[in-house]
């Protein structure tokens, strides 16, 4: 039976650190002092990331990848500055798969009223008991 290593430190609230230690070693690379420096600058810039994709998100109206809308608003995004490329055989590339991209979307938008429909029409009539005779 494998076992997995931890780390032997405990965190700030007084568990069991949970992550795996350092090869050949039995602190992580965040507890590690030989790695304090490394695992500041890390902390740091993954600081930085999360402010800096809040401000995009922002800055373009994105809120993430979750549903069909937000897909969509990534794609306007992506063809909107394409737009304002110079023109290139990439730009040209780009724009072709933005397009196809929203061709794909209105389909499965389609798709989901045409089932919704059916589903509202279907729904009532499985939900009626059948009729013996």
């Amino acid at each position: 039976m494998l076992t997995s290593r931890t780390c032997r430190e405990r965190t700030k609230s007084g568990e069991q650190c949970r992550q795996s230690p350092l090869r050949n070693g039995e602190l992580c690379f965040w507890r590690d002092p030989e790695h304090a420096e490394a695992a500041a600058e890390a902390r740091r810039l993954g600081g930085l990331r999360r402010r800096k994709e809040g401000t995009i998100a922002g800055a373009y109206d994105f809120e993430g990848l979750g549903s069909v809308p937000e897909i969509r608003r990534l794609v306007e995004i992506v063809v909107t500055d394409a737009l304002s490329m110079e023109n290139s055989i990439a730009r040209g590339r780009l724009l072709i798969a933005g397009a196809q991209a929203a061709a794909k979307l209105l389909e499965v938008g389609e798709l989901e009223t045409r089932v919704e429909a059916l589903e509202a029409t279907l729904t009532p009539r499985l939900a009626k008991p059948a009729r013996r005779r």
